[in-house]
């Protein structure tokens, strides 16, 4: 009884859990035993099992369904007290998202019974702070179909790998205290390649520091972070990064086929535009927000500038590119999109075209014109 209220205590208290699981099972006349009940009683509140992204409810356990992405094989460690542990995590998905689960000793080695693509019913609880992970209590092969049609989250391997992307963004360099009380310098960057997007951190400032936003790369020992949503790498030195000839075109998701999870990147034309109003963040500083909304075609998607994205100079009608933004469920329905640290927002530059035309030659304070009688160009340079 205690293991099935743990599902659903944050939407009721123990003693209505348990009213309601004899009322259940008067209801039944006693053809239900508790356990029974009790799993009734958890269905009708909607937690029977949960999508992925409902892992972010407050109840002490979850139970859900996953199909296996990527999976590591059982590790073995010391523990602080000197005993020998085990350890082991899947990448589970389904329609809403991605999580990590992750297995302790004996049910470490589940996952050797385990392929990709398997689908698996979990119960399992949040690790303290931890939100992206789950840590399982009970696992078992379910015979159910899911389709994970989320955005890529890359995989479990830490193993360096070697990326070809062009930078999109580069942030100004951050000072970092280490361990030991020391200070560090460190670089964030967004790249681009035919997979999507992702974030690149440069633990040596120098690897990033040389390149501007639209130059490709090779970048080489890139290690994945394997936290949070989206693909994230970190460069140390063991890394290289050097100019790429590469042709690479960074794919964009129509916005109609935008989830409320996950990492995404768009473009579209602003169809509705607000002022950029500031606030006070936590630590006391003043940050800016502003809300606008992106059309393509029929279609709109809600976004919400955050930090300078929301003091660049912008009209409605323009045409804007947003990569490696956040969705989320808006707070009055529909999806947004939330462009802050680690996101890129920008206005394409207007690609200029040759013209042949002829006409009178028109000489002003202001410059040269020439007008053919139906349009008239002002000549500069």
């Amino acid at each position: 009884m205690l293991f099935h209220h743990a599902l659903v205590d944050d939407l009721i208290s123990k003693e209505e859990f348990e009213q309601r699981v004899e009322k259940k099972i008067d209801e039944c006349g006693d053809l239900v035993d508790e356990p029974t009940a009790a799993m009734m009683v958890v269905g009708e509140l909607g937690r029977e099992h949960v999508k992925i992204k409902g892992l972010s409810a407050k109840s002490s356990l979850f139970s859900f369904f996953g199909k296996i992405i990527d999976k590591t094989e059982p590790k073995e460690f010391d523990r602080a007290d000197g005993e020998k542990g085990w350890v082991a995590t899947l990448l589970l998905g389904d329609e809403t998202g991605t999580v990590r689960v992750v297995l302790w000793d004996e049910k470490a080695g589940a996952v050797l019974d385990t392929e990709t693509g398997d689908v698996l019913e979990v119960i399992g609880r949040h690790p303290p702070q931890r939100a992206q992970e789950i840590y399982a209590l009970a696992l078992r092969k379910a015979s159910c179909e899911i389709s994970c049609t989320v955005a890529a989250a890359g995989g479990l391997s830490n193993d360096p790998v070697d990326l070809d992307g062009v930078l999109l963004a580069v942030e100004p360099p951050r000072t970092f205290t280490k361990r030991d009380g020391t200070t560090g310098e460190m670089i964030g960057a967004v790249i681009g390649d035919a997979e999507g997007t992702a974030r690149l951190v440069a633990w040596v400032p120098e690897l990033l520091g040389g390149y501007g936003a639209g130059t490709t790369l090779h970048i080489t020992s890139a290690k994945p972070s394997g936290r949070g949503e989206g693909r994230d790498y970190s460069l140390d030195e063991k890394s290289t990064v050097t100019v790429s000839t590469t042709s690479i075109t960074v794919p964009t998701t129509p916005l109609a086929k935008v989830g409320d999870t996950g990492i995404w990147s768009v473009k579209g034309e602003i169809k509705q535009l607000r002022e950029p109003r500031s606030f006070t963040t936590r630590s006391g500083t003043v940050s800016w927000v502003r809300n606008l909304v992106l059309g393509e075609g029929k279609d709109e998607l809600r976004l919400v500038l955050w930090g300078e994205n929301a003091l660049i100079p912008l009209n409605p009608g323009d045409t804007v590119e947003v990569y490696h933004a956040t969705a989320k469920a808006g707070r009055f329905g529909g999806i947004e999109l939330g462009v802050g640290r680690g996101s890129v927002f920008r206005v394409p530059a207007e690609e200029s075209r040759p013209v042949v035309f002829s006409g009178t030659v028109i000489e002003t304070p202001g410059g040269f014109f020439i007008d053919d009688g139906r349009d008239r160009y002002l000549i500069e340079g």
